[in-house]
């Protein structure tokens, strides 16, 4: 016959944290319940084959985590030196300004990151308190409260909502005994799992180094090196010491190996200015998807080119800028380049490694900026990808924001969204709403050009016909006795081009300002 088994003391803690939860005098608030915020049910995922055959979907989700079979340490003492493996969570927050639920928005972000590096989210616990605490972020009577929950619950991870200091880590896990991690941590361990392209496998691999380097973990004397004798240049005596430690090894090899990154992708630069050089010199305009990360870029670029780039119903699903050349109603060319997606406290390290890829939001001439019209907190994502814009230089640069995933919001929720943004277009790449819209305002977003020139081109001269129609406008076309006479809106390097060939010219003027 089984026996119960007394109760312990961290069971007795266990059930005074559940007790107290729901009372705002403990400053000490339980997640609720709820799915990771920005991430949608399975049903609203497009299936319309607008996306492609997503093959690369497959391949990524083929090899998945089976729980159970953890084979982690329990020492923490080198977590730095051991590769990032989320299992069972706890989400932890401190909050000093504003309310709970902006609070528990942030946290089920980080819930939704946890998710999608691979973790199973156990629980949050969410403490508000006028600053976080210099040595245990939390507070060393709430940290081991948190140590109770944990031991309870089976969590071998506490993920913090905000970027440890080192110092703070280190004591955190001396009381939870559990390795701790912060915010950054999960979004670096996003990007290097999805990470595909050369480039963005160096961008990645910088920004952990560039993390990890404050962080690292000596053992003492016990892991230095003497240098004496021939190991110390022939010195001999009063040249003995404790030479280089193992931490100042680590250090060194993780300096030689950023400057190689470094050097790797300023190797990349010379092709891609290529690329932009070349369409700057065919005058082709650009177009950059911009927008929170899952806000259904990826799709919209597939709903309107048919690019057949990755979807997943997860953060950060594509990092690797894609570029595809499309045309207006009238005829004009441009391209649309869908750009990585942003997050809130979007770690620094990132948005200097991916700077390259983000160039291509600050060299655009329009910038489609794509919001998840489901989101709980919109105002939060368009403030944030709009900080990130400034940062990287393209804060001029023409704007059209479009509220995606409209199918899943109600006309209310519509007239809250239209006071956000008033001039905003409502679309879904899912349903094929407002696609049209959104191409009707690219194409008056888009520079013009500046000249219209009217041009009689000999017969042995087609070639300029040819490229006419390539890289201009083409209004008018007619053959007569003495040649081709053409006209068009063309820039200033064209017109340069035909010469004595053009009979007239006139400064182009836009159909709204007739």
């Amino acid at each position: 016959m089984n026996e119960t088994p007394p109760n312990t003391p961290e069971d007795d803690a266990v059930k005074r944290v559940l007790a107290a939860a729901g009372r705002p005098s403990a400053g000490y608030s339980m997640f609720g319940a709820g799915r990771a915020q920005a991430l949608q049910d399975t049903a609203t995922v497009n299936g319309d084959g607008s996306d492609g055959e997503q093959f690369d979907r497959e391949d990524r989700q083929a090899l998945r985590r089976v729980g159970g079979l953890s084979t982690e340490l329990e020492d923490v003492t080198e977590v730095e030196y051991r590769q990032l493996r989320l299992e069972n969570v706890v989400l932890i927050g401190v909050y000093s300004q504003g309310s709970l639920q902006d609070a528990e928005n942030s946290l089920r972000e980080l819930a939704a990151l946890a998710e999608t590096a691979g973790a199973v989210v156990l629980d949050g616990l969410l403490q508000r308190r006028p600053h976080p605490d210099p040595s245990t972020y939390f507070g060393r009577g709430k940290a081991e409260e948190l140590r109770a929950v944990v031991a309870s619950l089976g969590a071998d991870t506490v993920v913090a909502d905000t970027e440890l200091a080192p110092s703070q880590r280190r004591a955190l896990e001396d009381v939870v005994k559990v390795k701790v991690i912060d915010r950054t941590a999960v979004i670096l361990d996003i990007f290097s799992q999805h990470a595909k392209s050369r480039e963005g496998k160096a961008q990645v691999e910088l920004a952990q180094l560039e993390y990890l380097l404050p962080r690292l973990r000596g053992w003492g004397e016990s892991m230095s090196r003497q240098a004496g004798g021939q190991a110390a240049g022939g010195a001999g005596m009063g040249s003995r010491g404790p030479g280089e430690t193992k931490i100042e090894l680590d250090r060194r090899r993780i300096n030689t190996r950023m400057a190689k990154l470094r050097a790797q992708l300023k190797g990349f630069a010379p092709a891609r200015e290529a690329k932009r050089a070349n369409r700057k010199r065919n005058e082709v305009p650009s177009v950059a998807i911009a927008g929170y990360t899952n806000a259904g870029k990826s799709s919209l670029l597939n709903r309107i080119t048919r690019a057949g780039v990755l979807v997943e119903n997860a953060l950060f699903a594509t990092l690797d800028a894609t570029v595809r050349r499309t045309r207006t109603e009238d005829g004009r060319t441009y391209t649309l380049a869908d750009t990585v997606g942003f997050v809130r406290n979007l770690p620094h390290q990132l948005v200097e490694a991916f700077r390259s890829t983000l160039e291509e939001v600050a060299d655009s001439d329009v910038i489609v900026h794509v919001v998840d019209a489901s989101h709980p907190d919109p105002a939060s994502q368009i403030a944030t990808v709009r900080d990130v814009i400034g940062d990287v230089g393209g804060r001029d640069i023409a704007e059209i924001v479009v509220f995606n995933k409209s199918d899943l919001v109600s006309e209310d929720d519509r007239l809250v969204l239209r006071g956000l943004a008033p001039d905003a277009i409502f679309a879904s790449a899912r349903t094929g709403e407002g696609v049209q819209e959104i191409l009707d305002r690219i194409a008056d977003s888009l520079p013009r050009p500046s000249v219209v020139i009217e041009a009689l081109v000999p017969y042995d001269r087609g070639e300029l016909i040819s490229m006419l129609h390539r890289r201009a406008q083409v209004t008018s076309l007619d053959y007569t006795e003495e040649g081709t006479r053409v006209e068009a809106l063309v820039g200033e390097e064209i017109a340069a081009q035909l010469g004595d060939f053009v009979v007239a010219r006139r400064a182009n003027a836009r159909p709204d300002d007739d």
